[in-house]
């Protein structure tokens, strides 16, 4: 039993991003990614948007060191670094289990506590979604007189904007929302599970409550606040790369991020499918061809998923490296 629930976390993620895919792709010619790829596409915006995807992801270990020295847990920037890339590449195969694998990373590697370390992932969740909230709420606000604008001009109202959303558009959108529900209360079991025994819950709530004790606020939202930014240049950049997003401006970048970024929610590796979708919609609305909005999701997403498995793999080799060290060092 435990094997097969094991095998549909792994296999039912998969099969949900990828029928999304292929629905998405189905008629699609390939022959322009080809073309894209080796013509097209200008590589240096995406080169430049490397530094940015690896930034967000070292400000996001220095923000949990920081969240972990008020509980007296001192985990090692290097190994923290690690855990931080492990725990992306492990989602690719098993959506959000990397949250478990980085805590298990700091518990091996430097001892920490890994009850306290969940409670900081909590702690990390909720400050992320409260700036990815202001966000949204600040980008939504700002692009109301766009669609007010694109409905006067077309005459379109916006009840004929939701006629003119497929069937199988809206299918994408609810099966998207149903599976992000599910893994909430998936996540909530998960999180009552951990919390039947005393010292569990306090070690927990110690973790959650670790920022009332964090040495420097400012510190610790500059680093909140870099994550972000860092993946939204990361995101950006790439607009750079292609002819037909090249002059669509901030604005329209800032709507896709906050579209994809909730897209990423539902629980298939990478959030392949739903990104995909979400992000290819958000471009045909500002008059990007509907062939042109799909190759650049498909290239944006899939070149950013390389990069996390490559640092992944960094990660592996650099943790077996300095477990190495340090047992030639203590023998």
């Amino acid at each position: 039993m435990n094997y097969l629930r094991s095998t549909l976390k792994i296999l039912l993620p998969m099969a949900i991003g990828g029928a999304i895919l292929w629905w998405m792709y189905r008629g699609f010619e390939w022959d322009t990614l080809r073309l894209a790829l080796r013509s097209e596409m200008d590589w240096r915006w995406m080169w430049l948007s490397f530094p940015f995807g690896i930034l967000a992801q070292v400000f996001r270990a220095l923000r949990w060191r920081q969240l972990l020295r008020p509980m007296g847990e001192e985990a090692r920037l290097n190994t923290s670094i690690c855990a931080i890339f492990l725990s992306y590449a492990s989602s690719l195969v098993v959506p959000r289990v990397g949250e478990i694998l980085r805590c298990g990373v700091l518990k091996r590697y430097d001892g920490c506590s890994f009850t306290r370390s969940m409670g900081t992932v909590v702690t990390e969740r909720v400050v992320d979604m409260l700036l990815i909230t202001i966000l949204s709420t600040i980008v939504v606000l700002a692009q109301v007189p766009v669609f007010l604008r694109f409905i006067n001009v077309t005459g379109l109202s916006l009840s004929g904007l939701f006629h003119h959303f497929t069937l199988a558009g809206w299918l994408v959108t609810i099966l998207s929302l149903v599976l992000i529900i599910i893994t909430g209360v998936i996540l909530l079991r998960r999180y009552q599970f951990m919390t039947r025994t005393r010292s569990v819950i306090k070690e927990l709530t110690e973790g959650v409550m670790s920022i009332k004790k964090i040495d420097g606020m400012g510190v610790f939202w500059f680093y909140s606040l870099g994550i972000w930014l860092c993946y939204f240049l990361h995101f950006y950049l790439t607009f750079f790369c292609f002819k037909w997003t090249e002059g669509l401006g901030l604005n329209v970048a800032l709507v896709a991020f906050v579209v994809g970024t909730f897209a990423v929610l539902v629980p298939t590796p990478n959030g392949a499918g739903p990104w995909h979708f979400a992000v290819k919609t958000v471009l045909v609305f500002y008059n990007v061809d509907g062939n042109n909005g799909a190759l650049f999701a498909l290239i944006v997403h899939t070149i950013q998923t390389l990069l996390v498995a490559l640092l992944g793999l960094y990660a592996v080799v650099a943790l077996f490296l300095t477990k190495s060290l340090h047992s030639q060092l203590t023998s």
